[in-house]
């Protein structure tokens, strides 16, 4: 695995963790910006928003810009966002912020995507996606703890400071480490990349990360809350139960990653209807603080498990444009984002209780798997063939990713 690949990783770990941070820092900011929870819990979903939107535009309208050039870009564009955050006087300045961040953060993910991608061989796809996405699981197991540490022993500007620096820090890692990557002698064309949106098997795959990754985070979202008003847990257990779900989604990346590129399918039904198994668990037996710590790690086991699959399916599925493709993927896994933290705010302004969120993040992971069984049946009916043309150079020649129709 070449070194740039966990460069990028690295990067993701600031991207990840202004990404998730606000799970543990909602009370604060809710009172500081005299708003309601489940108002601050829109700041999750503004992220997600920008992450959506962002994702394909970015990838549009770089698609023939050096892509060293673009990481570098992006990233300094992420770092300022984080500045910007941590002085927001309102909460609709902190709102604009968070959006500003995640269209650059957005725009590395999928460039950075494409690049982690073309510089492994084929078989070796679902490995670089989770070095990547390590990123995001260390994220959880450092950042967002410290995040809420930091928000709770700092006040929760300190943490978007802390990622303003992480974030200077990934600068200099991408500056000194990614190689310069030349662009393809044949320049992409635009309408030859959005072709892959005429694939069933692409809407599938965006409708199951989107219905996988929803979700999970309808009830994380909300779990700092949870654990205080369901559980009974004090305030200062909720940095630690955060880091615990980080380990597990560190755990769950790590075995996914190595076991996706031969068992893809059968990683996105097991590690989905894991999923929800632990959510409906964690619905009914959230007022037991040992039950709800337990289910804070194996989400974050299962959540994370999948990742790297669903990441590689869509690089399958939408060869012929990498960049898109990583593109589509980002913006799957938020619109599961907004769509979670959204319906999760809606059960509770409904008087429904938190615990109500895991319920709501169960019934959108068993959607997701009713997806994986039609994407899996329509897959053996009728196996597609990878092409690869790329915005940055392929690896390796084209190679057919369904020679078995098992759970490949």
């Amino acid at each position: 695995m070449p070194v740039a690949v966990y460069m990028l990783g690295l990067a993701v770990f600031a991207l990840g963790t202004s990404e998730f941070m606000l799970s543990g820092l909602l009370p604060p900011i809710a009172d500081d910006m005299n708003v309601s929870i489940p108002r601050a819990g829109l700041l999750i979903s503004a992220f997600a928003i920008g992450m959506v939107i962002g994702a394909p535009l970015l990838a549009v309208a770089t698609l023939r810009l050096p892509r060293r050039t673009t990481l570098i870009t992006l990233i300094t564009v992420f770092g300022l966002g984080q500045v910007a955050g941590a002085l927001a006087p309102t909460y609709e300045i902190l709102f604009a912020s968070r959006v500003i961040s995640a269209l650059a953060c957005a725009g590395f993910w999928a460039v950075g995507a494409a690049v982690a991608i073309a510089m492994v061989d084929f078989n070796q796809r679902a490995r670089a996606m989770a070095v990547m996405i390590g990123g995001l699981s260390i994220a959880n197991v450092l950042g967002v703890p410290a995040g809420a540490f930091l928000g709770e022993n700092l006040g929760w500007r300190s943490a978007f400071w802390a990622v303003g620096a992480a974030s200077a820090v990934a600068l200099v890692g991408v500056l000194t480490l990614i190689p310069r990557i030349p662009l393809p002698a044949e320049k992409p064309q635009l309408k030859k990349e959005l072709s892959i949106y005429t694939d069933r098997q692409v809407w599938l795959s965006i409708a199951i990360t989107a219905l996988a990754a929803g979700g999970v985070f309808c009830a994380f979202s909300y779990l700092s809350p949870l654990l205080t008003d369901v559980s009974g847990l004090s305030e200062s257990w909720v940095p630690s139960v955060l880091g615990l779900f980080g380990v597990g989604a560190l755990v769950g990346t790590t075995i996914g990653g190595r076991v996706a590129d031969a068992h893809l399918f059968g990683v996105l039904l097991t590690g989905i209807a894991a999923s929800t198994v632990f959510l409906i668990s964690l619905a009914l037996f959230a007022a037991t603080p040992a039950a709800a710590i337990t289910l804070s790690f194996l989400l974050g086991v299962s959540a994370f498990y999948t990742a790297p699959a669903l990441n590689a399916r869509m690089f399958n599925v939408a060869g012929a444009a990498p960049t898109l493709a990583g593109a589509t993927t980002t913006a799957a896994f938020n619109l599961g984002n907004t769509g979670g933290p959204w319906l999760g705010g809606t059960v509770i302004d409904l008087k429904l209780g938190y615990e109500a969120t895991a319920w709501a993040g169960a019934a959108m992971t068993a959607t997701a798997i009713a997806a994986v069984a039609v994407s899996l049946r329509l897959h053996r009916k009728s196996p597609s063939r990878v092409i690869t043309t790329s915005s940055v150079p392929s690896p390796g020649p084209v190679e057919d990713v369904t020679k078995s129709p098992s759970w490949n």
